[in-house]
């Protein structure tokens, strides 16, 4: 299989690129903690991209991993990952604005549990950027879609405060609208999927700079990065990164060929990327030392992204039961 990007999915990489340097700087992330109103500004960039959500998924990826470099708060991920997928497969009109940009969505599924799954639990949780987006999508059993315009909804606290989440009542479910097990498997699919590749973007901030670090720290008159412990855990972590690489394009290229291993893929994926971004979190931290425990330094805020992230639409330990389920 061919990996390499061709000259336009270049082209999507570095203007998302040049995009989040100029207008995604993390002190707009830390505004962000504070009052969420501070990502309008980025949104008033990103609404020209979400035109992505209805297009091939590798696309997609390209730009979200640039955001998950970024930490970018703000409703991009939920409206084309989540939202628009949704939208697609239940062939609703409301689609073609969510692509223009004029409107933003997103979708509740979990309850009570966290888990990711059809439950018929009267409040959904988890749900990303609810209290911020035009639309809400809840999942109820049927499965069904329950669409509600700026439903009120209740702040879910984590430790991740780049991307807020809420709880929403599903409230009257009698004008659902039917949606068949394959077409939510897909969907579900392609969200995890895309956020495996934010997740990757995240996990290279965190090696990178940690590198980078290793470069400049001098410790007993050298280099850090000098010193052969701290060189394993550096390639323990490139190679993790890597993998997850491979393993979240190879997904999205099975679901936009509509290939048989899109499910199997789509668990190694999410499994891979939630892997390196643990590690690159961990080992990224212990090389840093205390300057990474600082407010001031930004590791922490992308230690709390892959942390976050990492539980989101599943962890890594559930997508390995699943796959081996789909295996034994």
């Amino acid at each position: 299989m061919d990996f390499t990007f061709t000259p336009d999915q270049q082209l999507i990489r570095d203007s998302a690129r040049t995009l989040f340097e100029k207008a995604c700087p993390t002190s707009l992330v830390r505004a962000h903690m504070d009052d969420p109103r501070a990502a309008e500004a980025l949104w008033k960039h990103l609404r020209d991209w979400t035109a992505l959500g209805a297009g091939p998924l590798v696309d997609l990826c390209i730009f979200l991993e640039e955001s998950g470099a970024a930490l970018a708060p703000g409703p991009f991920y939920a409206t084309t990952a989540l939202f628009a997928p949704l939208l697609k497969a239940l062939e609703h009109p409301l689609l073609e604005r969510v692509a223009s940009g004029d409107v933003t969505g997103t979708v509740g599924l979990a309850g009570k549990s966290g888990d990711w799954v059809v439950n018929a639990d009267p409040v959904k949780t988890f749900i990303p950027e609810a209290e911020r987006v035009d639309w809400v999508a809840l999942v109820v059993p049927g499965p069904a879609v329950v669409l509600r315009e700026r439903p009120p909804s209740r702040y879910v606290e984590t430790v991740d405060t780049s991307r807020r989440l809420g709880e929403v009542e599903v409230g009257d479910a009698s004008r659902a609208i039917a949606l068949g097990d394959e077409a939510l498997r897909a969907v579900l699919e392609t969200a995890i999927v895309a956020l495996a590749a934010e997740m990757l973007g995240t996990a290279r901030w965190l090696f990178e700079t940690t590198l980078a670090y290793a470069k400049v720290r001098v410790q007993f008159g050298k280099p850090i990065g000098s010193f052969q412990a701290v060189q394993h855990k550096l390639a323990n972590m490139r190679l993790a990164l890597e993998r997850a690489w491979s393993a979240v394009y190879y997904a999205a290229m099975t679901i936009d060929a509509g290939d048989a291993d899109r499910q199997r893929a789509t668990h190694v994926a999410k499994a891979a990327a939630g892997e390196a971004a643990k590690l690159c979190a961990k080992d990224g931290i212990q090389i840093h030392g205390g300057i990474g425990y600082t407010w001031e330094h930004d590791l922490h805020l992308y230690i709390r992204r892959a942390y976050a992230s990492e539980f989101l639409l599943g962890g890594s330990d559930w997508h390995h039961d699943r796959l081996a389920e789909l295996i034994l």
